[in-house]
């Protein structure tokens, strides 16, 4: 009979240090799943991150123990990772800049690098150089490269990685809301929000020129002369939201910035249409969210997306506004689309990695490069 995973031919269970920054762009949630799904299969886990990132995600809720990074600088940060990992069989690492910082952290030692890349940095100048080379560092430190996208795979190959993998990565279950539309707590946030009466659209994300909210004020032009005129809300924020509101102002658009927001299942669920109006994408929080939450979907046909959601949503090109634009109208006036679009996501959620294959296909990751069977 073969033995439980992690505590194989009565040794201690391998020990597994995952590192992020602040858990953003669904970093955090997908480790605080993996997280639970390891300690579950017998492994010790250690999340090394910074300390914002317990108090939002609760990885010690999960069974793993908890490491704040140090504030400060770069130095500070890889002397703190380096103290984290020092008993550990596996350094797991999640995002570019933490791979980087891992791998610093574990010159020297022959401890096996595993590195999630999560998103490809949009850059120009100078900081595209600087981009290249943390991309080089961080692919030729890692033992593995595990990527949510073909194309992110072939970018750590391309930038040296001597292995680079497609990532099984889920999206943790939703939160249990209310799927009555005349719910009384959905009526509330809809009256907070100012929305009672209008169609609600929906944007999250950070609040950069990658996002796409230039083409996606752009479409709102065309939007103000619907009855009755739809309001879009983007949550988020980041260095754009100074140009964006001015914008916003000027043009007397139907878009408000609400910041950054703990409750986007529950702005979903209120929403008539999500947008992801983005440049790039690999496996997109918000379009998985959109799916869950049972509502219709545009979207930027770029990186992973197509290959994501399929026909389960209206794909256009970045930055073509009147595409975006008569896509958003187009569903606002064809319920009957909106509810097609609904019940391809729903098929298309069933399609997708569940959270016990994304723990498996790590697990085994970590088996083979750490030998323990």
């Amino acid at each position: 009979m073969s033995s439980t995973p992690g505590t194989s031919h009565g040794r201690p269970p391998l020990h597994a240090v995952q590192v992020l920054g602040g858990g953003g762009g669904g970093s955090g949630a997908h480790v605080r799943s993996l997280a639970g799904g390891l300690v579950a299969r017998g492994l010790r886990v250690t999340v090394c991150a910074a300390g914002c990132a317990e108090a939002r995600y609760g990885f010690t809720g999960a069974g793993a123990s908890f490491e704040a990074l140090p504030a400060g600088t770069d130095a500070l940060v890889v002397a703190g990772i380096r103290a984290a990992s020092a008993h550990a069989d596996v350094v797991h690492a999640h995002g570019l800049r933490w791979g980087v910082l891992a791998a610093l952290a574990l010159r020297g030692r022959a401890t096996p690098l595993v590195v999630t890349w999560y998103r490809r940095v949009c850059a120009a100048g100078a900081r595209a150089h600087v981009v290249r080379l943390m991309e080089r560092r961080a692919a030729r430190g890692a033992a593995v490269v595990l990527a949510p996208s073909p194309d992110l795979v072939d970018q750590a190959r391309l930038r040296g990685a001597r292995d680079a993998r497609l990532a099984a990565v889920a999206l943790p279950a939703p939160r249990a809301l209310p799927d009555d539309g005349d719910d009384p707590l959905r009526d509330k946030l809809l009256a907070e929000l100012g929305v009672m009466g209008r169609p609600l659209l929906l944007a999250v994300g950070r609040l950069e020129a990658e996002q796409g909210y230039g083409p996606l004020l752009d479409a709102a032009r065309a939007w103000r002369h619907l009855d009755p005129e739809p309001l879009l809300l983007v949550a988020g924020e980041g260095p754009e939201r100074g140009a964006l509101q001015r914008r916003i102002e000027d043009e007397c658009l139907p878009v408000r910035l609400v910041g950054r927001r703990d409750d986007v299942p529950q702005l979903l669920a209120a929403a008539d249409v999500a947008i992801l109006p983005s440049r790039w994408e690999a496996r997109s929080l918000l379009a998985q969210e959109a799916f869950q939450a049972g509502v219709p979907l545009v979207a930027t046909s770029v990186g992973g997306v197509p290959d994501l959601v399929g026909d389960a949503a209206e794909l256009v090109p970045y930055g073509d506004a009147g595409a975006l634009a008569l896509a958003v109208t187009g569903l606002l006036e064809d319920p009957s689309r909106r509810e097609r679009l609904v019940m391809a996501g729903r098929v298309r959620l069933g399609e997708w990695p569940s959270e016990d294959d994304a723990v498996a296909h790590v697990l085994s990751v970590y088996d083979e490069l750490s030998g323990w069977r």
